[in-house]
Parts: structure tokens; C-alpha cells; sequence
């Protein structure tokens, strides 16, 4: 399988767009003195970029998975790199609950994509 994969490139762009969105809404915590107006036109620049991956990933995602396929495989994407993110950027801890929560929501992504 290519990266320009019907199967893959979707799932790549979500990767992307899912990074850049987790800077944008969560990046300026670590800059807290910053004033309120200059944190959200930079939060909104980097959000662009991330509809720039998302908007394609979803187009070209819709001839080969669900619109409910799509969704799931976002919301796994974001929570990885949110987890990732949330240790290494914010230095928070990523606790038990937080596995487990995240592994309940896992099993759910299980079922979406069964053929029952």
C-alpha cells in the first residue's frame, strides 16, 4: 500500500490535520501571558492549515469508508495525538482513567467497522 493510497491518504490527512488542530486549540497554553486576541488569530491561522489536510481527507475518504467510518477514524486519530501531545508538549501525566476511557472508545471504533 502506497501513501497515495484511496485507503491511506485519508487516513494520513486526518493524522496531519488532527496535529495541527491540537496546536491550535491547546498550543497556547504553555504562552498563558499572551494577550487573548493575538492567541486566537494565531490559533485560527494554524487551524487553516489544518482544514487545508481535513476538508480533502473527508472528500477523498467518502469513495472508500462511511461518513461514520471517517468520523471514527478522526476521533481515534485525535485522541492519540492528543494523548501524545498532552505528555509531551503540556509535560501533563497520562493516567490510568485516561487509558481506559480512551480503550472503551477504541472497542466503539471496533464495532463501526464490523460488517454485521
Amino acid at each position: 500500500m502506497t501513501l497515495t493510497s484511496p485507503l491511506l491518504l485519508p487516513i494520513l490527512l486526518l493524522l496531519g490535520s488532527n496535529i495541527f488542530m491540537t496546536f491550535a486549540w491547546y498550543g497556547h497554553l504553555r504562552f498563558k501571558e499572551q494577550p487573548l486576541l493575538l492567541v486566537i488569530v494565531v490559533s485560527w491561522g494554524i487551524a487553516f492549515i489544518e482544514y487545508c489536510m481535513a476538508v480533502p481527507a473527508n472528500r477523498w475518504g467518502s469513495a472508500v469508508y462511511t461518513t461514520a467510518q471517517l468520523k471514527t477514524i478522526q476521533e481515534v486519530i485525535t485522541l492519540l495525538v492528543f494523548a501524545g501531545f498532552s505528555v509531551v508538549y503540556l509535560k501533563e501525566p497520562f493516567t490510568w482513567n485516561y487509558a481506559v476511557g480512551f480503550a472503551f472508545i477504541a472497542v466503539g471504533a471496533f464495532f463501526v467497522f464490523q460488517k454485521w
